[in-house]
């Protein structure tokens, strides 16, 4: 499957975050606009660094709602969360495996993981912004940054 192209809608999904709690990419439909970051494993280095780059930059964090999606397993990241004090919500996409990443193009069936893939979705669900870097390439925050101050 292809990227969801920019100024299309962005394809919907339901599943848990790290406390177990159910998430749909349509419940922020008119209240916040959402940063989907797809990253390939928990506890690993480089996702790390990305992540905890997000955790330290809380305006940034304030400006939209951040999904991090990954194959891990729910229990996988909630261990992954506390162990890096990450108070966004970590997504997973453990079952059925990479179906969202799938859905967004960014699945590496060879690698059983996601990509590197950003997308910026608005309050009205559509994709604005989105980037896929290489797995080992970590992503800029400030590239976030701008998409998001784009959307005002």
């Amino acid at each position: 499957m292809s990227l969801p192209a920019v100024g299309s809608r962005a394809p919907d999904f339901e599943t848990q975050n790290q406390y177990g709690e159910p998430i749909r990419l349509s419940d922020y439909a008119g209240r916040r606009d959402v940063v989907l970051v797809f990253y390939p494993y928990a506890f690993s280095q480089v996702c790390t660094s990305e992540l905890a780059a997000l955790r330290d930059r809380p305006s940034l964090l304030a400006a939209a709602e951040f999904l991090a999606i990954s194959c891990d397993p729910m229990f996988t990241l909630r261990a992954y969360a506390d162990a890096e004090h990450l108070d966004f919500s970590l997504l997973t996409d453990f079952w059925p495996h990479g179906a969202i990443a799938t859905s967004y193009g960014v699945f590496a069936p060879d690698r059983g993981c996601a990509l590197r893939g950003t997308f910026v979705v608005d309050r009205s669900g559509i994709v604005r912004w989105s980037v896929v870097n290489p797995i080992p390439e970590a992503r800029n925050p400030d590239d976030y940054a701008k998409a998001l101050a784009s959307l005002t």
